[in-house]
């Protein structure tokens, strides 16, 4: 299974932007689905995450400006950013299952 992420970018404070996770053939619509960031020397963190029955969750960083969806049909899930400040900035991960990652997509926000 591989997951194939895009949506990631250069935008200025206070701004938007969507991050999108395709998995293509995979059982995605049992599993967990979550985006993660890792910003330069820090850890990776979990940013956001969807059950398979929609329930989400939002480190507190983002809760309010951030959200997560996912479409079954076409196994891919979403991640709104809104109202962007420079601390996402961040290489962003999409992951399935607690087990498979994207390759990271690099959102930068700029003051």
């Amino acid at each position: 299974v591989q997951l194939v992420e895009s949506g990631g970018g250069l935008v200025q404070v206070g701004g938007s932007l969507r991050l999108s996770c395709a998995a293509p053939g995979s059982s995605f619509s049992i599993n967990v689905m979550g985006w993660y960031r890792q910003a330069p020397g820090k850890q990776r963190e979990l940013v956001a995450e969807i059950t398979s029955g929609g329930t989400t969750y939002y480190v507190e960083s983002v809760k309010g400006r951030f959200t997560i969806s996912r479409d079954n049909a076409k196994s891919t899930v979403y991640l709104q950013m809104n109202r962007l400040t420079p601390d996402d900035t961040a290489v962003y991960y999409c992951n399935l299952g607690y087990s498979i990652w994207g390759q990271g997509t690099q959102v930068t926000v700029s003051s």
